[in-house]
């Protein structure tokens, strides 16, 4: 059990989910490390077909990746994706960071 803000939860606290390292690969993928240590890789073209993400099929734009207070984002902080559905979506990355 533990109280936040007053209000007691049951279980273990478990602490957010942040983005510590990323970079663009190849096939519009990006590389991830996360706060527990893992590093996935994850596809963004499927996510191409949703108008919000749609700026991010061009190259130059997609190679503008940053992290913002541990979420991944681009366009000024216009477009991001939440570590949690990267976690979840992404595949274990089987090769150490990319230069």
């Amino acid at each position: 059990m533990y109280i936040v803000d007053g209000i007691a939860y049951a279980g273990e606290r478990i602490p957010p989910l942040r983005v510590g390292g990323v970079r663009p690969l190849d096939g519009f993928r990006l590389w991830i490390r996360f706060s527990t240590g893992e590093a996935r890789i994850f596809d963004c073209k499927p996510l191409f077909d949703l108008p919000i993400f749609a700026p991010l099929n061009t190259p130059a734009t997609f190679r503008s990746v940053y992290i913002d207070y541990g979420i991944v984002t681009w366009m000024s902080g216009a477009i991001d994706i939440a570590p949690e559905t990267l976690y979840e979506e992404g595949e274990p990355a089987q090769e150490p960071m990319p230069a």
